[in-house]
């Protein structure tokens, strides 16, 4: 049975790990405002290229781009999306994990499956595995999300038009909420105008489509630019989900290590006072039993 010594030491250590945690919560709870914030703010943008692209590429048709073109089913590019840093529950297990099981059931077939890795946790995982990693880098920040989507925009679109690949995958962390974050695949390139939403009029009410508008210079002229905006911005977009979900995860993580502890001191409390108790009443005996036999 520990002496009183050790588990009064216990307790203090449990103590200092609680306020380790508190504060640990309390800076993931600010950066998570900021982040939900970046993420409101870039949702009309993204909606609205989204629109566009979706309503141009419909009318020039998928030959009118390279990344508009379907392709075969034989090679294919992964872009898993983890953070740097771990004390943020099953943020990176959880993305990971569902990472693997694509390539292992949906990828099956392929003949050819690379990874591009973002952040620290996912490189060092799948570094110890059998696969081919094309690249990694560090998970992106609030500061260099932009600058991280822009280089992966440019390699993943070097590696469809030029490497040959036939299809771009992207597996991030969505973010739902502070306390739910749900890890999804999507497919970035070849982009498919039957997936997106259409602008214009009679969009959404069954009237007058929009092809009956005249683009300038053209539809095809408008894709070259608009294309590559949408594969970076969509890779923006997965770059702040990804941070605001490890902000949330790491909130959680740290308000429920922070409630654990409290427990656990309160626990080792109770087997303190106990214990003291039993010490103080040992040396009650002992008094008493001397008086005896003095008195004897």
């Amino acid at each position: 049975m520990p002496t009183l010594k050790e588990t009064r030491k216990r307790i203090g250590s449990v103590k200092n790990t609680q306020k380790i945690t508190r504060a640990m919560k309390l800076i993931a709870a600010a950066r998570l405002r900021k982040s939900q914030d970046a993420i409101v703010a870039a949702r009309p943008y993204a909606t609205a290229l989204r629109a566009v692209m979706g309503e141009v590429a419909e009318l020039a048709g998928t030959e009118s781009h390279p990344l508009l073109e379907p392709r075969g089913q034989d090679s294919a590019v992964v872009v898993v999306m983890t953070s740097d840093r771990g004390l943020a529950g099953g943020f990176n297990s959880q993305l990971i994990r569902t990472a693997e099981r694509y390539v292992a059931n949906e990828l099956s077939a392929y003949e050819t499956v690379r990874l591009r890795l973002v952040g620290r946790k996912a490189t060092a995982y799948f570094r110890r595995q059998n696969v081919d990693i094309a690249s990694n880098r560090l998970a992106p920040t609030g500061d260099t999300a932009l600058d991280v989507a822009r280089e992966l925009a440019t390699e993943v679109v070097a590696d469809f038009i030029d490497g040959g690949m036939d299809r771009i995958f992207l597996v991030y962390n969505e973010f739902k909420s502070a306390i739910t974050q749900k890890p999804v695949t999507v497919q970035l390139l070849p982009i498919e105008p039957g997936e997106l939403p259409r602008s214009g009029p009679g969009s959404n009410d069954g009237e007058a489509r929009s092809g009956e508008l005249v683009y300038e210079p053209s539809e095809t002229a408008l894709l070259e630019h608009l294309v590559p905006l949408y594969v970076q911005n969509a890779l923006f977009r997965a770059c702040l989900e990804s941070i605001a979900s490890e902000f949330g995860a790491r909130m959680s993580a740290m308000d429920a290590a922070t409630r654990n502890a409290g427990e656990m001191i309160d626990r080792l409390t109770l087997v303190y006072n106990r214990a003291r108790q039993a010490a103080i009443t040992k040396e009650l005996l002992e008094i008493i039993a001397g008086a005896e036999a003095l008195k004897g």
